[in-house]
């Protein structure tokens, strides 16, 4: 995984896509009323909502407080045959094979002045107009990369008879037109197939967009519950958003931006649930370093260990590692001061192989 979570943005042409990656970015791409308007992928930077990043810059007054950031990558509408180099196929392909994970935008609103690429409303088509193109992406690459390795496996090879019997796997999932995700494959057998970089192997997020007046209430609408049912089947999650009411947020200062959410009865904004939702998928935490100097967050998977983590800082850090002094942010923020927290003993040197918990506070000591 890249030093930044990266999530790519996808959905068919005129779901709303363009607008919601606006809206979450404030990066202003091009939104228009017809396909192929996104052409090079767009990247944008967000912070990560922490409330805890600015309790600790309260408490350090530090020179400057770096937020952990999550990088949103706005791809080109995808259309039927992009597998065969449709539209711009080819080009959505190798964009998408860099993210992390994938957030699908599907349309459930109704609106007549924007067309529907295939002339009506019907989000489970066309989630699974992208997933066959996914899938047939997926199955070309792994067709290859089987007939490549049979003839080594036949001559009893072992580590290509372990690839080619689960690339079998992949493949007999992908030629039933289901992703490789449902594959079932072991945490063993997953690193037979990460070079190929599978799409369809990669984490989703559906993204339900729903029209202004149902953002309150999703749920009431039919589409989101089609969406929700069919995500349910592959252990997929669901956001709905109302992409025009995040465009409205994007244009408002924070304090007003809060108002407005609260007028319309929303606890938050639709991008805080979309990265909630990425990190609840991609099982993501977040461990603090803090100090005169900065407060900054620090962006891991959960069950990394103290030494490893240390790695994100530098490779210097996780290299000359000795030990880690961690404080949990809940102990800190009760004592209110390091100082009191060390007295009461809450400060704890842990080693290379404590596994770092969502919140710590971190001084890790090194020698290179």
């Amino acid at each position: 995984m890249s030093t930044n979570l990266e999530v790519g943005i996808v959905g068919l042409p005129n779901v709303g896509k363009s607008t919601l990656f606006n809206a979450i970015t404030k990066a202003g791409a091009e939104a228009a009323n017809y396909p192929f308007c996104t052409i090079e992928p767009n990247v944008g930077v967000v912070e990560v909502p922490d409330k805890r990043i600015q309790v600790l810059t309260d408490m350090y007054k530090p020179k400057k407080t770096i937020p952990a950031v999550m990088r949103f990558v706005d791809i080109a509408g995808l259309v039927a045959g992009a597998s065969k180099g449709e539209g711009l196929g080819n080009k959505f392909l190798s964009h998408i094979r860099e993210t992390d994970a994938i957030a699908e935008v599907v349309r459930c609103f109704e609106d007549s002045n924007i067309t529907h690429v295939d002339g009506s409303i019907d989000p489970i088509r066309d989630i699974e107009t992208i997933n066959t193109e996914l899938c047939l992406a997926d199955l070309e690459s792994a067709q290859k990369r089987a007939d490549r390795i049979a003839k080594v496996a036949q001559c009893g090879d072992k580590d290509a008879k372990v690839e080619y019997a689960v690339l079998k796997k992949v493949l007999a999932c992908l030629e039933n037109g289901d992703p490789a995700r449902k594959a079932g494959l072991t945490k063993d057998e997953l690193p037979q197939v990460k070079e190929l970089n599978l799409l369809t192997l990669k984490p989703i997020i559906y993204i339900a967009n729903v029209a202004e007046d149902e953002a309150g209430n999703p749920d009431a609408n039919p589409n989101v519950k089609r969406v929700e049912e069919y995500a349910a089947k592959e252990g997929a999650q669901v956001v709905a958003v109302s992409a025009k009411i995040e465009a409205e947020i994007a244009e408002l200062p924070d304090d007003e931006a809060e108002v407005f959410l609260e007028e319309l009865g929303l606890p938050e904004s639709g991008l805080d649930k979309l990265i909630k939702a990425s990190y609840s998928l991609l099982g993501l935490i977040n461990f603090f370093t803090a100090g005169s100097d900065e407060v900054r967050a620090w962006t891991i998977v959960n069950g990394t260990k103290a030494q490893k983590a240390a790695g994100k800082i530098h490779t210097d850090i996780e290299r000359g590692f000795i030990r880690a002094e961690i404080v949990s942010y809940d102990d800190l923020i009760a004592c209110g001061s390091e100082q009191t927290a060390k007295e009461k003993g809450l400060v704890r040197l842990e080693g290379k192989d404590y596994v770092m918990q969502d919140g710590d506070v971190t001084y890790f000591r090194f020698n290179v």
